[in-house]
């Protein structure tokens, strides 16, 4: 199973994202809250998904993917958005995202953009 960092910056979100990986024998290695500390946490836990938040102070989910994807032009990150981030979307995935979901998040979703990105 893959390893996985969680970017969020509500906890809650955070925990829901992690409780549906970790049932489906996924391993949470790291946790960020913006996106400086995303590619900061990329880089230390170097993990093999990343899902990513759209909207986060600081750094935002498009730009942390294009640095992240600077760093590894190969990183699998999948977007986490609100309903009416459509344009986001189609920029993160412009910038290298593999997939995205929508909050609230859907079990079955969630994993099915996991097994997709990580092929």
């Amino acid at each position: 199973m893959a390893k996985v960092m969680i970017v969020d910056d509500a906890a809650f979100m955070r925990m829901m994202v992690k409780q549906i990986l970790t049932e489906s024998g996924h391993e949470v290695v790291a946790e960020a809250v913006n996106g400086l500390e995303a590619i900061q946490k990329y880089k230390e836990n170097m993990p093999d998904i990343v899902t990513m938040d759209i909207t986060m102070p600081e750094l935002d989910g498009v730009e942390a993917v294009k640095a992240i994807r600077q760093f590894n032009s190969k990183a699998k990150i999948i977007m986490c958005s609100a309903m009416g981030q459509q344009q986001m979307v189609v920029s993160a995935i412009q910038a290298g995202a593999s997939d995205f979901i929508v909050k609230p998040f859907q079990r079955d979703r969630v994993i099915e953009a996991v097994e997709k990105a990580l092929g």
